[in-house]
């Protein structure tokens, strides 16, 4: 009996560690977000004195004071963002979905600190960043240090990121749902059933921990929501259309001065200032537009917003949020999104009460379906969006609405981009991540190395008794058919054999394999890479690719499968685990 007991030791050790890291992690992350909002505050209090608020106070300042105090801050941090942390310029979540793909959730121990005065900084001198992306990475941050602190190995390290990412956004909303989904949309890492009890702890103890010190800490008074008929769900899919459009028209003006300062070579140090030059000057005719602009969301929220004053509060956000984000400051886009969120759905609610007078429809409820929206057209995570506005309200009427604007939002992101403003940074940056797994390190690999030179090809003139032989007899699912050449026409599978053959009526002896073959296919280059055939099979629902032959046009030399690919995917993670120094034998699968 004691024996048994003993054996359950480990175990129960092994179960336990993780949901107490959990734990921790979620209670620093939590005063990790409780510091940095009292970070903000000193800093407003000391830029602009006075009371009121940030708005009331920046307005109390002098001219020439409300024009230097945002370009003295990029001046000042900008040689910090540039040659002393560059990890911690802009919204901070994509550097935390590069450590978890790249660096198995190393983070450097120095970002949390960085990262949290920096930001602080820029939001207290009113530049137009939000400040829900920075807590995702100082909380994150502080789960890798944790981890590093007590030389963990990256399993435990790339959880803890994710706890820590977790519970900051739960933090900041009051939100333990919404953290938890952010780390399971956006973030992407391999998730295991295991692992989601942890990070809804961590969210949990992150919630709980700034309650103490926010009793009174919801962001938002929501209004209460009703829809009143079901027609009006087709405003909400307008109102879901624009806010996917109006996205892309943010991460254009982001990226699109990135690019442009890069051109015009303006040192990384420096655009930060000139970013505060257009903030600085912005401020001088809509000051409402700057730092978090939650004030403003307050009032539309609250019924208070006219059609032609939300439509100039979301032209100067979109210039101030771009200025700031594309110049390289430290900042998320979260609030920023929900602000132009809430500014778009008060026009369309205006525009709505005066086309329908008598309808229920408020300009507050399209503001809150309009955060959501826009939220999920930036991050292409409409859950994270739906559950961050439902944990707003507690309200189940608003979910319908906001399904129906979130979908489109994303779909047209979708369409004519194709990536998550997150995405796209490190797409700019080089990288490219698909569903937490760093294709770059496919990059050196090429095809090849793995090709499976066994495969039957066949004739496309071979009758259906012949093909139906051959595929009794062989081993293979798949068949290549060659033309009259010798060059590839086209992939034969058994599905299509089956489909022929499901047709009522007798089948006719006359058909050959040039008749069932998939003329339309994607091939890859023996001397391609592993990355390129990777999105070939992230993107489409195929089990292996030709590979043709570099020197004979039309060739086929071999197949590579998907299961390959993954193999060798596998393989190379694996080796950058094992170092040389290690008393683990790792035994690799040799290339083929």
């Amino acid at each position: 009996m004691k024996q048994a007991l003993n054996d359950r030791k480990p175990a129960l050790r092994t179960i336990l560690f993780p949901l107490l890291l959990a734990v921790v992690i979620g209670g620093l992350a939590g005063l990790g977000a409780v510091f940095f909002r009292w970070l903000i505050e000193i800093g407003i209090n000391f830029f602009w004195p006075g009371e009121g608020g940030f708005v009331s106070q920046y307005e109390q300042a002098p001219v020439f004071w409300r024009v230097g105090i945002p370009v003295l801050a990029g001046f000042i941090l900008g040689p910090l963002l540039h040659f002393v942390a560059p990890e911690i310029r802009g919204p901070g979540v994509p550097e935390v979905m590069s450590a978890l793909a790249q660096r198995d959730g190393i983070i450097r121990h120095r970002v949390t600190l960085a990262k949290s005065f920096a930001t602080a900084a820029f939001i207290a001198s009113g530049c137009s960043v939000g400040r829900e992306g920075p807590i995702v990475q100082i909380g994150s941050s502080i789960g890798s240090s944790l981890c590093q602190l007590f030389r963990l190995g990256p399993d435990h390290r790339k959880l803890a990121v994710a706890c820590g990412a977790a519970a900051g956004i739960a933090a900041t909303f009051q939100a333990p749902m919404a953290g938890t989904l952010f780390v399971v949309e956006i973030l992407l890492f391999d998730l295991e059933v295991t692992s989601l009890s942890h990070i809804v702890i961590a969210a949990v103890t992150g919630t709980m921990v700034s309650r103490s010190f926010w009793s009174d800490g919801i962001l938002f008074q929501a209004p209460q929501f009703a829809l009143g008929h079901p027609a009006e769900l087709l405003v909400y899919l307008g109102l879901g259309l624009m806010a996917g459009l109006l996205s892309l028209l943010l991460m254009a003006f982001i990226f699109g001065l990135t690019k442009g300062l890069d051109q015009l070579k303006v040192p990384g140090w420096l655009s930060p200032a000139l970013g505060g030059v257009v903030v600085g000057v912005l401020g001088l005719f809509c000051p409402q537009a700057l730092g978090v602009g939650y004030g403003a969301v307050i009032q539309v929220l609250q019924g208070d917003v006219l059609f032609s004053t939300a439509l100039i509060l979301l032209l100067a956000k979109l210039v101030a949020t771009g200025s700031c984000i594309g110049s390289g400051m430290s900042g998320g886009i979260f609030a920023p999104s929900l602000f132009l969120g809430a500014m778009l759905g008060a026009m369309f609610g205006n525009f709505a009460h005066l086309i329908w007078p008598d309808s229920t429809m408020l300009s507050s409820h399209f503001a809150l379906v309009g955060m959501g929206a826009m939220v999920a057209g930036t991050t292409l995570a409409p859950i994270t969006a739906i559950l961050t506005i439902f944990e707003l309200t507690y309200n189940y009427e608003i979910i319908l609405p906001l399904m129906v604007a979130c979908i489109p939002s994303i779909i047209v992101v979708r369409f004519l981009h194709g990536f998550s403003i997150y995405e796209t940074k490190l797409l700019m940056q080089g990288i490219r991540i698909v569903r937490g797994h760093d294709a770059n390190r496919l990059r050196a690999l090429k095809i090849r190395d793995y090709i499976c030179a066994e495969h039957t090809t066949l004739p496309s003139k071979t009758p259906l008794a012949d093909l139906l032989e051959q595929m009794l007899n062989s081993s293979f699912p798949h068949f290549l058919i060659n033309d009259e050449q010798g060059n590839l026409a086209g992939i034969l599978t058994l599905r299509d054999v089956r489909a022929f053959l499901n047709k009522p009526g007798p089948a006719d002896s006359s058909i050959t394999a040039a008749d069932l073959m998939t003329r339309e296919m994607a091939t890859v280059n023996e001397n391609d890479n592993l990355e390129e055939a990777f999105h070939l099979f992230s993107n489409h629902h195929f089990s292996f690719l030709p590979v043709m032959s570099e020197s004979m046009s039309g060739q086929v030399v071999g197949c590579l499968k998907k299961d390959d690919l993954i193999t060798a995917y596998n393989q190379h993670i694996l080796r950058d685990h094992c170092h040389p120094s290690s008393s683990l034998v790792c035994k690799l699968p040799q290339k083929k």
